[in-house]
């Protein structure tokens, strides 16, 4: 897999994505929509992965979307702009996509933001599970900025992390959220005094849940993301299914033999 806008490397249980283009802001250019499939793809399918860590390099996590991209899709005059319009939605599809691919992906994904997270990052990061950041770190919800509704994720996602009326004034205004204000609404679950302690924190939290049973971790995944289009009467009745179907193996034998031996657990990686 030739990549050139992140780097992957998978260390044991973990996934590492890191964005590799710092004199750029790690912004998110034609090449960074396909490569991020690509990799999650390459996650999906090892079953040795239980977690991924999200991780970038330089002074910010990312300045969001390519403004040349941008104003390349959007200020093109289409000669029949029925299929001009048509075209441009499976553009945007293409986009949300690249994210969902990253809110679907059956392991806990970890972002880890240091400096400016802006527009497309927050996309980015609000399809991860869990997010750490730095102190001096903040999110933009640029688009309103630049006279764009958000539309690949933010405002789909944000309001099942934050309360209704903050996504909406950070929506309408485009103001920073900084880390010590995004800690207190838990949006992200710790703050690091700087770029190389947060990694440090995300490791510590990513080997943790690499130490759980990988067929329960991928099922509170499932059974959380599909909570929150069900019913609470749907969604008990869907995990009651899910665990019929699951707890077949030996993971729960061996977790209570663990336990009363006072000893850690070790499970079988899934199957490829």
């Amino acid at each position: 897999m030739e990549l050139t806008t992140l780097d992957y490397v998978v260390d044991g249980a973990i996934a590492r994505v890191t964005m590799n283009r710092p004199a750029e802001l790690n912004t998110m250019n034609k090449a960074f929509w396909t490569e991020i499939i690509d990799v999650f793809a390459a996650i999906d399918a090892d079953p040795a992965v239980r977690v991924v860590i999200i991780a970038s390099t330089g002074r910010h996590f990312t300045a969001g979307l390519d403004l040349g991209m941008a104003s390349a899709s959007i200020g093109a005059v289409p000669s029949d702009p029925g299929r001009a319009r048509e075209s441009f939605r499976r553009h945007v599809k293409h986009m949300q996509d690249s994210f969902t691919v990253v809110d679907k992906c059956r392991v806990p994904v970890i972002a880890v933001v240091q400096g400016g997270c802006i527009g497309g990052g927050v996309d980015f990061v609000t399809a991860c599970d869990l997010r750490l950041c730095t102190e001096d770190a903040f999110f933009t919800i640029q688009e309103v900025n630049i006279a764009i509704v958000a539309d690949v994720g933010t405002l789909q996602r944000i309001p099942y992390l934050l309360p209704q009326g903050l996504v909406r004034e950070l929506a309408y205004t485009g103001r920073r959220f900084p880390a010590a204000e995004a800690r207190q609404y838990g949006f992200v679950n710790s703050v690091a005094a700087d770029h190389a302690a947060a990694l440090v924190a995300a490791d510590a939290l990513a080997q943790q849940i690499a130490a759980k049973s990988p067929l329960v971790i991928a099922g509170i995944k499932q059974v959380l993301n599909e909570g929150r289009d069900l019913t609470i009467a749907q969604g008990l009745e869907y995990v009651a299914v899910w665990n019929s179907g699951m707890l077949q193996g030996e993971d729960v034998p061996n977790a209570v033999k663990a336990q009363m031996a006072k000893q850690p657990a070790v499970f079988a990686d899934l199957i490829g």
